[in-house]
């Protein structure tokens, strides 16, 4: 009952006899029309110039019976909807490594989804970065998945905490962006078991109320047509209760295939269902009890969340209050990754005169990609606005783009700091909506207004296809957003750090960005090097606040940097077919004795820890992991201790190590934390493919504690099972 049994007023039994009852009494065809959204792009356009979500997209509901709508809000930056609370994408949020930061930001975006009518979040982005190219890393957590998995869980948990349903995406191997709607991925089924489900399974175990299906294809059926996924993992093996939505037009094809495999709504409007699957139905070539159980799904689902009790209450003023605003600028704060340091360079000293800001990026709002996780927020601090704010009219601040980097080179000797604002904006990464053009996005969108019965909008929207009909659609990598063209900054960004590289010993590139950037070109002739992230509404504050030493770094990468772009796994956007094994980021760099320029996990501070006397003590159900970290620097500090385990001549192939742990935890300077972290004992578990089970082999494991996955760091302790 997606973790609200102590609070629903209706017990399990009584949810099922309603569901039953109200079924009951519906006909066939408010069966099938429980079953679609009904997103009106042509009327939202007109209304609100923003054609995709600034309103809640609605599924029918039966007003007659009291079932209410599904209403849908998309993520995960915030709530799409008005003009909500931008927070930084998940990405950064990753590299906070805080569960209870993550749950904060879920409790907010579950009050402004509420307090602007919607009941459900499309948000829970939780799939791998397997590849820094993909153009919409941006939106998930890292690339290792109990970190994407522990994050995902507390976003859902806290946003269902208001009865908002939580939805989980995209399920499953959506991890290619300009070939999603064609690419076809293979995988054997350990690897999808430990690798790429993992994190889904932990969400959905821990209570979340729907998932959402990928575009791509996943061993040649569409993954919203694969009943492998929708039914023999998700159902069957985890016990999943709640519904399933197909991603936005293109996730069906087939609309028997998809509601017999086990996929419940359609959305965002009616393409393959409704008017379809009713014939399909009456003609015999639907059993109505499978229409009946997608129903049901949905009604049990909405019965227990609207027999909830609400915490609170849900006013328009919660949206982008102070509080939020404040928690948008903390996150940003907490999530920036500072990796090189030389020289203690940073923090800048606040006695600073002339600040020298570089870059077309640090005037820009740049809060990520403009496609459907975009948040409208009341307003942006950029890095140059955040910069004056905060240094004031008594600090003269010069800023010069890159197309002044003669100028750039002569101001930068004269200056007590040089704040370089690099990276990538939303024509370099992010969605990328349609490969085939407008033509081939809008054909389904008008077959779905005309199943809605809606022919004005439909006839509006073929006006507008042959009006586009002799434009060529856009080269794939020229269109904004989707996979990135270049893991390497811009010539331009490149040329003009180089231009200043050396000459002022006060000097950062601060890295704007979704994803890992390759920066081996020039990031030894730079002192300070900072992962500032799409970093949010206050994300120009945060970033000011932590150049200056008011904010203490603790953030770590989420992911690995090589030293060769070639040490990372194959990555295609126009590959008809891909295949997936258990590699990729820091375990592939393990499993080829590879090191990286920057381990994922690795994170400087403005203070420094040390770690000793690891020790690991089993019990009935987990392990229980100690260790002793001390915070030997003159600063209060916030470090992200990490518990990786492994294991030696084992019987089955294994990564060297896996993270199976982590906590943030808060030092005073000169003191000494005694740090526990619990590995259940089903974290260390295999998955046997023959005997489709999970397996606890017995044996020696290397548990391993430290400041990230460099094995240098990492103290080691050994323990037999």
């Amino acid at each position: 009952m997606f973790n609200k049994e102590t609070k629903c007023t209706l017990s399990r039994a009584e949810i099922a006899h309603k569901a039953d009852e109200i079924l009951g009494q519906m006909t066939l065809k408010e069966k099938v029309w429980l079953l679609n959204g009904n997103w009106d792009m042509v009327n939202n356009q007109i209304k609100y110039n923003n054609s995709y979500n600034p309103t809640p997209i609605a599924t029918n509901g039966v007003e007659r019976l009291g079932v209410s709508p599904i209403k849908f809000t998309d993520g995960p930056r915030g709530v799409v909807m008005g003009t909500s609370t931008c927070f930084p994408v998940s990405m950064a949020r990753g590299a906070s490594f805080d569960r209870a930061l993550e749950a904060r930001i879920g409790d907010a975006i579950g009050k402004e989804a509420r307090a602007q009518g919607a009941n459900f979040f499309g948000g829970v982005c939780v799939n791998l970065l397997r590849h820094p190219a993909w153009g919409r890393a941006q939106e998930t957590y890292g690339e290792d998945p109990f970190l994407v998995g522990e994050m995902g869980k507390a976003l859902a948990g806290a946003v269902q905490e208001h009865n908002v349903m939580a939805c989980v995406k995209h399920y499953a191997c959506n991890n290619i962006e300009n070939s999603r709607f064609f690419v076809n991925v293979q995988a054997d089924d350990r690897t999808m078991h430990e690798v790429y489900l993992a994190h889904f399974k932990k969400i959905v175990q821990a209570g979340a109320a729907s998932v959402m299906g990928a575009y791509n294809r996943f061993r040649g059926d569409q993954a919203c047509e694969s009943h492998w996924l929708l039914t023999e993992i998700l159902r069957d093996d985890w016990g999943f209760e709640g519904f399933t939505i197909s991603d936005f037009i293109f996730g069906i094809r087939n609309g028997k295939k998809a509601i017999e495999a086990g996929l419940d709504v359609e959305m965002p409007l009616p393409i393959h269902y409704q008017k379809n699957l009713l014939k399909a139905v009456q003609d015999g070539e639907v059993a109505e009890s499978v229409v009946d159980r997608a129903a049901l799904r949905v009604l049990r689902t909405l019965l227990v969340f609207e027999h909830t009790p609400d915490p609170t209450t849900y006013p328009a003023t919660v949206v982008a209050c102070a509080e939020h605003i404040a928690l948008a600028r903390e996150a940003a704060e907490k999530s920036m990754v500072l990796i090189k340091n030389e020289g203690a360079v940073l923090p800048f000293d606040k006695s600073v005169k002339r600040v020298l800001v570089l870059g077309q990026l640090a005037a820009q709002e740049n809060t990520g990609d403009h496609g459907s996780s975009r948040v409208y927020a009341p307003y942006v601090i950029t890095a140059l606005e955040g910069l004056k704010k905060y240094l004031g009219s008594g600090v003269e601040i010069l800023h010069r783009d890159e197309s002044h980097s003669a100028e750039a080179q002569k101001l930068a000797g004269e200056v007590d700091g040089v704040i370089i604002i690099a990276g990538n904006d939303f024509n370099d990464e992010g969605e990328f909506v349609s490969p085939g053009g407008m033509q081939e996005m809008l054909e389904p969108v008008i077959a779905g207004y005309r199943n809605m019965g809606r022919s004005a909008e439909a006839a509006q929207l073929e006006m507008m296809m042959q009006s586009s009909a002799a434009a060529a659609p856009s080269p794939a990598g020229l269109a904004p957003g989707g996979d990135r063209q270049s893991l390497s900054l811009k010539p331009e960004q490149q040329a003009l750090i180089q231009a200043v590289a050396g000459i002022n010993p006060h000097t950062v590139v601060c890295l704007v960005c979704g994803s890992m950037i390759m920066i081996e070109d020039w990031a030894a002739k730079v002192p300070a090097i900072l992962y500032s992230w799409y970093a949010g509404m206050e994300g120009g504050t945060a970033l000011a606040r932590l150049l200056f030493g008011d904010v203490n770094p603790s953030g770590k990468l989420p992911f690995t940097i090589p030293t060769n772009a070639a040490h990372l796994p194959y990555f295609s956007s126009t590959d008809p077919e891909i295949t997936y094994d258990l590699y990729h980021g820091y375990t592939l760099l393990d499993h080829r004795g590879l090191k990286p320029a920057y381990p994922f996990g690795f994170g400087l501070s403005y203070t420094t820890y040390t770690y000793r006397d690891v020790r690991v003590a089993r019990h009935e159900h987990n392990l229980e992991v100690t260790v002793e970290v001390s915070n030997t620097g003159a600063r209060d500090g916030e470090e992200i201790v990490q518990v990786y385990v492994g294991m030696e001549n084992s019987r089955v192939e294994r990564q060297k190590k896996l993270l199976k742990g982590f906590e943030k935890v808060a030092i005073p300077a000169g003191a000494t934390a005694e740090v526990k972290i619990a590995i259940p004992l089903d974290e260390l578990r295999y998955y046997d493919a023959p005997a489709k089970q999970w397996k606890l082999e017995p044996g020696v494991y290397r548990v391993l504690a430290g400041p990230s996955s460099d094995d240098e760091e990492l103290l080691e302790a050994r323990i037999k099972i």
